[in-house]
This record gives C-alpha cells, structure tokens and sequence, in this order.
C-alpha cells in the first residue's frame, strides 16, 4: 500500500474516531457510538482488503463483538481471515503484510487465519471459537465461503452440549467474582449481572435456532415483550457505562473501581446531595442504579436459562400436588396455574414458607418465576396489612431451616423489598465507610445468615461460645428480625440506630408480637453498635464502664442476644475486619457483665483477689518457689493487676521476678493466648520517648498494633505490653519471636534520635474515599485522666505519627486500644501530663496531632 493512502486511512480513523466521540459526548447514545465506530473499522478494512490483492476465495470476517457489530472506544476488532485451502508462500506473504498494515493505522486487532475446515475443527474443540463464530459476520471477501462456512457451523451446532458449556463457562467467571453482582468494584461486562449475562441468553437462544435479538426472543414465546424491555433497557445502561469507562480510562476498562465512580457518575448528570454525615455521593447513585440493573438481569438471566434448559431438556414426571396452588415438578415448585400469584396474591409468600418446610424443593420452575416477578406489584399497602400475610412472613422468620435461602431468594425476586419498603430503599446502596465491603441489603442478609450459623450443628466449629448461646435462647426468630432490621434506616440521614426502631418497633406491633418480644428486637436495632464501642473503645477493667453497659442490657436475655448480634454484624462488614482480638474483647465484656448482672461483685478489690489467685495458680505450675513473685508484685499497682488477665500476669512474673531491678531492658515475646499474632512484653526503666521508640521499631517492621498496655511500676520501671500482627507470623514465628526479642533490646539499650514519623501511604480505597480526620480530647468520668479519641484513615506508620506527638507534649500514656475496621481507624489513649492542665496547650496538641495524622 502506498504511503500516501496509509497515512489517509489513519487520518480517516482518527478523524471518524473525534467525530463519533464527540457525537456521545453530546447525546449520550452509546449504540450509536458502537455501530458507528464499527462502520468506520469497516470502511477502513474494506480499503485495506482491496488494496492486498489477495486471492478471490478468501473473505474478511468480523467475530465476536465486532462480528457483533459492536465496537466499544478501545476494544480490540476480532478478525477471521477465511481461506478456501491453506495459503501458499505468496498468499501469507500478503497476509502478513495486511496484518503489519492493520496494527500501523493503530487498530488493535485479533486476528485469526483458517479455512473452513480449520474453523470447524476448533470450533468443536474449543467453546470460546465456537461462540466467537456464532457472531460472525462478512465484511468484504468471498461470500459464497463465508455462506458455506454458515451452513456448516450450523449443521454441526449441538444446542445442547452448547447450553451445558455455556452454563459452566458462566459458573466459573461467577465463581470469579465471588457469585454476586454486589461487588463494591463490578466490571460491567464480567460480573454477575452484567453485559457477558446478557449475551450468554442471545447465544445459546440464537445456537438453538430460537431467536437471533430480544425482540425475536419475544416473538418466540421466550420472554415477554415486557421483560424484552427490561432487557433491551438494562443492556443499552451497561453499554453506556462500559462506554464512558473506556472513554474515562483512554484504554479498555470494565471495572468500575472506586476511582472512576465519582467521574462516570457525573458524566452521566448525577450529583451528591447533603452535606456531612447525611452527604450521598454521586457514585452512591450511579452504583445504586447499577446493583438494581444488575439485580434485574441476574432475575431475568435465571428465569430464560431455566426456561431454556426446559425447551432443550423436556424432562417427564408427573406433578405432585402440594396444595391447591402448588405443584412439585421434578424437584422445583411450580404454580398450579398462570395466574395463581394474581388471583391468590398471598400465594407469593407462601411460597417461601413451602420451600422452608419442604427441603426437596431445590427452587422454582421458571414459569414460576416468572409469574412471581411480573406480580409482585401487587405487593402493596393492602397486601402488607392483610393478617395472612404478616402470619406468612413471620412464619417464614419461624422456620426450623432455609430461612436465609427464603430472605436471599424473596430479595432477589424484589419480593422482600416490596414487603418491606423500607428494605427496598437499601437495595443496593454502598457503604463508603472503609470498613463494609457489602452493599446494606447484602450486609443485612450476611448478618441473618451469621445468626443461623450459630444454630447450625455444622459451623459449631467456628464460634463455639456463639453456638452454645444461640443452642439455649429461646425464640431465635427475634435475633433474626433485630439482624433484619438493624441498618435498615441506613442512607436516611441521621442515627439509623434511632432511626431504625422505629420502623422495627412498627413492625412488631403490626405482627402481632408481645411487648416483651417487641422490646427485645426494638432494644438490638438501637444499641447493636453499643457493645462492639463498650468492648473496643472503653476500659474494661474499670467497674464503672462494666457497670454502665450492664445498666444497658439489663439482663441476661438482652445480654446474650446483643452479644450474638455484635459478633454477627462485625463479621458481616467484611472478612478482615473480624479477628481473635476482637472475639476476646467481647467476650470478655459477655462474662464479666453477666457476672454482674448475676449480682456477683466487681469491685476492684474483689477483682485483684481472684486475679492474682488465677496468676498464682499458674505460676504454681511453673514451679516457681511459693513467695518468688512477692518483691516484683510490691512495685506494681492495683491498675496493672485490672489491666492484665492472670495469664499475662502469671507470664511476666516468671520472665522479671529475679530481673526486676535489672539496668539492661528486657523484651519477652510469644503467641499471643487468643491464637492470632504475637504479644510483646517490654520492661526498662521508663523514659519520656518510650512509646514513640518501641512504635517506631514496629512501623520499620511493618507489624500492626492491635493494644497497647502501657503501665509504670512503684520503681519507676515501664512494663509496656503490646499485642500485635503480621502476616507472616503463622509462618516462621519461631524466628521473628527470637528477632523481635534481639533487635528491640537492642534498640533500647543504645537508643538512637527518633526518626521523623513518615506519612506512610493510603491505599486506593481510602485515597477515594478519604475520612475526615478527628481528634478529641475530654476529661474521663472521673477526672483523673483524659480520653483522647483519633480517627483516620489507616495507613503505616499512624501509630507512631500520633506517639511522636505525645512525646513532644510529654504526655503520659496508660493505656492504648487500637480499633482497626477495614480501612478505618479509630485509636482511643488514656493518658495524662502536666501539658493537659493548660486549655491553650489542650489546643495546639489537638492541631498538631491533627497535622500528623493527615496524609
């Protein structure tokens, strides 16, 4: 090809490309950007095709998306060169050239070269070409063998084994994104849900000689023109998103990660609203609108690949009644006639309460489904206060098993939503909050599901004090409603813990429950994020925090179904925000307010007693001489003894009773008791950089602090004990014991200038979504130290940022509790010192810890 027209056909594609972006850009039709993308490539293909000279009986084929007819901003052209017979030397040389001439003028191809019957070959051998050659189209060449690889493809077509590779292929990429389509950061294409779900319908009805587009499908007797609709609208919202995110990105990208949200919500109109904690992000709507359009198809997709499956695989067998209105068909229920959910509206949660109470119903025929979904608008203000259907819905919430199937099924037939309105308007919303990695509606339903674990014989394994408690409480059913309905006020604006019992103590009423019962699950929405703040934020040696949350709980009923509820929702924001630590924090709150409220004393008198007794008892079998741990246990305080359990104490008893006036500091290391990350004992005559020079040893460690004990004995001497993490500890703890016990010794004995505290750096979660730091600093309930609260995001080295900090002010620290959630920190220190009698130095500590904590 001459130079001239290359560098005319480049100038032509670049020129097509500005024109057709601009064109969206002005009017927003993604299909019209697609086809006219598509038309460009193919003029430009058909010149360079002309221009090669190539044999007659060869043809340039479009495949896959671009056979389509599709062509999105920075997708690659997928191209079939079609030969009649394999080339000769002169024929590949041309070939070639025209390849090396495509990628010149900047077309980013795949590009494929075989004859029919290499095409039909690798077809049936791979599931990928066979699908690419169901799209195919001619765009200039040899039509009679473009026609004649057609006919072939088709004759050798097996719809069914087709179906069956298509379904598994679909399994797999869902198993690749973890099954849902509530991913915080979905790739519109791949993800549940999405552009790929919509096209796995189109090929196998259009392998199966039922239909070639949405309309046809629904002249087919497929789907309705409705539901046609439906997808045509959803289809056309995934192109205009996958669009504007190739466009955004200037290469190809699917994924709407956190970055891009705020960017493609505004191209598309959208706006935040409010301010402050009641502020709403315009990613929040776009990903709303997304999750629902998603949540549409993911209904749709199941109901055609069901519907499918039964025109390829009639199976016989006869109906077995159930009742009236239903029929169990081969395993799946079935209504007894089409319009069963119109004429009996009740019928649409009775079917759930039937698949609860018969376990060999393993789902719904798709004419079921179907049904259900086009009626589920008849769910209204009249159906929610017939007392039939409130009795359904609370037997569903009743029943011995298949509760969190029922909940999970109902809200992915929008039946659960329409029930409960409130319910709805949290279908899909994000929670920006660093820590939730689930939209509300899927963290609710994880929470439900965390709750049934607990009665499960098979996950007793995984809470084994959960499962016991869950085994002896009576009425379990209310711990679910109080799950359902705790963050259900979320988005609103205000508490939504307040918020929340409203609509919860409204429908116990209208459900006819006791006002025992209704107090309960009121009394677990309002305070569901109390005991998790008591046991992470509060000092739980001290008898009047114990005192205060036992003044909450009341009793041992609302005690045991509050703790339940803790556990279950942490472990329901996302799989790393639970840890051992955490599990020891609350139940160590659990056994020490029953106590309590069992009229057992907590004074601290009575707790020192039984606390040494314990440490005895185990330095006992240590085999320690009777008295060893007397001169040790002079120089320390009745606070230290609250602040450590026996077993901690008993450990530093036997590694400083003989050492305890020692000039060199001693470093003791293990694992730590509750079974995650190492616990580490630090005792040397205390100096004022202390903290900040221990924290700055682990930040070059890159360990995370989970708690700080800070204490300092009669002596003068600081017994500082810290509990922290890594992720290699499990692996090689051995080693990093002996290391840590070695280096931070060291480091103590020939202590060095504190290196400047680094900023350290955000991850991509938190660089999108950053909080707004705080510090605040009040006197505790008793005026003898202060509370110091910081909030952050997380990020190396914060810890030592804020230590650094309290150094410079010569502030006294007692202790430290490090309460990481996701990407959020929130870190609260007892402290005291001279600098904090004096409001203006109150001031300037709190602005300078400020400064050190923003990135």
């Amino acid at each position: 090809m001459k130079k001239e027209l290359r560098e005319q056909l480049k100038r032509q594609l670049k020129a097509d490309r500005q024109v057709v972006i601009a064109g969206f850009q002005a009017d927003g039709m993604p299909e019209k950007l697609l086809r006219s993308l598509r038309q460009s490539v193919d003029a430009v293909l058909t010149t360079a095709w002309h221009e090669a000279r190539l044999p007659a009986n060869t043809a340039l084929v479009g495949v896959g998306g671009y056979g389509r007819g599709e062509l999105f901003p920075y997708s690659d052209v997928d191209l079939l060169i079609l030969l009649e017979t394999a080339p000769d030397a002169a024929t590949t040389a041309k070939l070639e050239e025209l390849v090396q001439l495509l990628w010149d003028l900047g077309l980013e191809i795949g590009h494929s070269i075989r004859t029919v019957d290499e095409c039909l070959s690798e077809s049936a051998a791979d599931i990928t070409v066979q699908t690419s050659l169901l799209e195919a189209r001619l765009i200039v060449g040899d039509e009679p063998l473009f026609q004649q690889l057609q006919q072939r493809y088709q004759a050798a077509m097996d719809p069914r084994a087709f179906y069956h590779a298509k379904v598994l292929e679909m399994r797999q990429r869902h198993a690749k994104y973890e099954d849902t389509a509530f991913s915080l950061e979905p790739n519109c294409k791949e993800s549940p849900g999405g552009l790929r779900d919509l096209q796995v319908i189109l090929w196998m009805v259009k392998a199966a000689g039922l239909a070639s587009s949405w309309r046809t499908l629904a002249t087919s007797g497929l789907i309705t023109q409705t539901e046609a609709k439906q997808l045509m609208e959803k289809e056309r919202a995934f192109k205009d998103i996958r669009v504007r995110l190739h466009l955004h990105a200037g290469r190809r990208e699917d994924r709407l990660v956190f970055d891009v949200q705020t960017a493609i919500a505004e191209s598309l109109g959208l706006q935040a609203t409010g301010s402050g904690v009641n502020m709403r992000r315009a990613s929040e709507y776009l990903m709303q609108r997304y999750y629902w359009a998603a949540k549409t198809v993911t209904q749709l997709n199941t109901i055609l690949l069901q519907n499918i499956e039964e025109r390829l695989f009639p199976k016989s067998g006869e109906a077995v009644r159930i009742n009236e209105r239903f029929n169990d068909v081969n395993g799946l229920i079935d209504i007894s006639d089409d319009d069963t959910f119109a004429t009996t509206p009740s019928a649409m949660l009775e079917i759930f309460v039937l698949m609860t109470e018969r376990p060999s119903l393993q789902g719904m025929t798709s004419r079921t489904m179907r049904a259900l979904w086009h009626e589920r608008f008849k769910i209204d203000a009249a159906f929610r206060a017939d007392p039939v259907n409130r009795a359904l819905f609370l037997r569903i919430m009743q029943a011995p098993v298949g509760i969190i199937h029922a909940l999970r099924r109902m809200n992915d037939l929008s039946i659960l939503g329409r029930y409960l309105p409130n319910f709805r308007k949290i279908v899909g919303q994000m929670q920006h909050d660093l820590f939730h990695v689930y939209t509300v509606d899927q963290h609710i339903l994880m929470v439900v599901r965390n709750m049934r674990r607990f009665t499960m014989a098979e996950h007793a394994h995984e809470y084994p004090f959960c499962s016991q408690l869950m085994a002896n409480f009576p009425q379990p059913w209310l711990l679910y409603l109080g799950a359902l309905f705790h963050d259900i006020a979320k988005g609103r604006g205000g508490d939504h813990s307040k918020l929340g019992t409203v609509d919860a103590e409204q429908f116990c009423v209208e459900h006819g429950l006791s006002a025992e019962d209704t107090e309960l699950v009121v009394f677990l929405v309002e305070n569901h994020l109390t005991m998790s703040q008591v046991a992470q934020k509060q000092d739980l040696s001290d008898p009047d925090v114990i005192a205060a949350f036992a003044k909450v709980v009341k009793d041992e009923r609302h005690l045991t179904a509050l703790y339940l509820l803790t556990v279950a929702d942490i472990r329901g924001t996302s799989p790393k925000v639970w840890n051992a630590w955490k599990a020891k924090l609350l139940e160590d709150l659990y056994r020490i307010t029953l106590r309590v409220l069992g009229g057992e004393p907590h004074s601290a008198d009575h707790e020192l007693k039984n606390r040494q007794q314990e440490a005895l008892a185990t330095l006992r079998l240590y085999g320690l001489p009777p008295d060893a741990h007397e001169p040790f246990w002079k120089q320390l305080d009745v606070a230290y003894f609250l602040r450590h359990d026996a077993s901690d104490i008993a450990w530093q008893t036997r590694a400083l009773y003989d050492r305890f006036t020692s000039d060199r500091p001693v470093v003791k290391c293990r694992l730590a008791p509750i079974g995650e990350g190492l616990q580490i004992a630090v005792y040397i005559k205390d100096q004022p950089d202390l903290f900040a020079r221990i924290c700055s040893y682990f930040d070059r460690k890159n360990f995370s602090i989970l708690d700080a004990k800070i204490h300092t004995t009669r002596h003068g001497y600081a017994l500082d004990t810290f509990l922290v993490t890594e992720q290699n500890f499990a692996k090689s703890y051995r080693d990093i014991i002996s290391l840590i016990e070695h280096e931070l010794c060291a480091l103590l004995t020939n202590p060095e200038p504190l290196p400047a505290p680094g900023k350290g750096r955000l991850s991509r979660l938190s660089r999108t979504f950053p909080i707004q730091p705080t510090v605040d600093l009040r006197p505790d309930e008793r005026g003898q130290y202060y509370l110091l609260s910081v909030a952050a995001n997380d990020r190396t080295g914060l810890l030592y940022s804020i230590a650094n900090v309290l150094t410079k002010y010569k502030i006294n620290l007692h202790t430290a509790k490090v309460m990481t959630l996701g990407e959020r920190v929130e870190d609260v220190f007892l402290i005291d010192g001279a600098t904090l009698n004096n409001a203006r130095s109150q001031i300037q500590l709190e602005t300078d810890l400020l400064d050190a904590i923003k990135v």
